[in-house]
């Protein structure tokens, strides 16, 4: 089994019966390996705030995430930099706490659950998943519109304008005498 790049363990025999409270926070080179992970050109920093406590056979873990990050824009690659702070609550299960059926439906609730095995939660990979489903999944910079523009791709606005136009009669005329001055 692999080591994740911001790992973290924390022994369940820490956690006791009332609530604890961590924080984690990866280091340089911990940061360096996610941002490759996760394709960003660099993480400036990454802390999570934990609250544990045991419950119903895990562990509930509830908190927040504060990130710094870059991101390559989606359309000219360039840095797009960007908070990310983000409030979680997590379960940590024993593997194998689910129903073995290949079929599986998810609530909301079991969105957030994260499995684990042995005598220890890894509360790094924890803060890195949560990271990673925070982050913009299509960042765009202010040169984009411009870039998008000059290369002919219409917004989302512009193509309903021209739909509406078009389904009109009189953007089905129009379209009539524009050919017509063409020829």
């Amino acid at each position: 089994m692999t080591v994740p790049e911001f790992h973290r363990p924390h022994r369940l025999d820490q956690i006791g019966a009332g609530e604890s409270s961590l924080t984690v926070t990866a280091d340089a080179a911990e940061r360096a390996a996610l941002a490759e992970r996760f394709d960003l050109q660099a993480i400036d920093s990454l802390q999570a705030s934990y609250k544990l406590r045991s419950e119903a056979g895990g562990v509930r873990a509830t908190g927040h995430l504060s990130a710094k990050v870059v991101q390559s824009c989606v359309v000219t690659g360039d840095p797009v930099p960007a908070a990310v702070d983000e409030d979680f609550d997590i379960r940590f299960l024993p593997e194998g706490s689910s129903s073995d059926s290949d079929e599986v439906e998810l609530s909301e609730d079991e969105c957030d659950t994260v499995f684990f095995t042995g005598g220890a939660i890894d509360l790094g990979e924890a803060a890195a998943e949560t990271l990673a489903l925070a982050l913009d999944p299509f960042p765009r910079s202010p040169a984009a519109g411009e870039t998008l523009k000059t290369a002919g791709v219409i917004s989302e606005d512009e193509a309903e304008a021209l739909k509406a136009k078009e389904s009109s009669p009189f953007g089905a005329l129009a379209g009539l005498k524009d050919q017509l001055s063409k020829d």
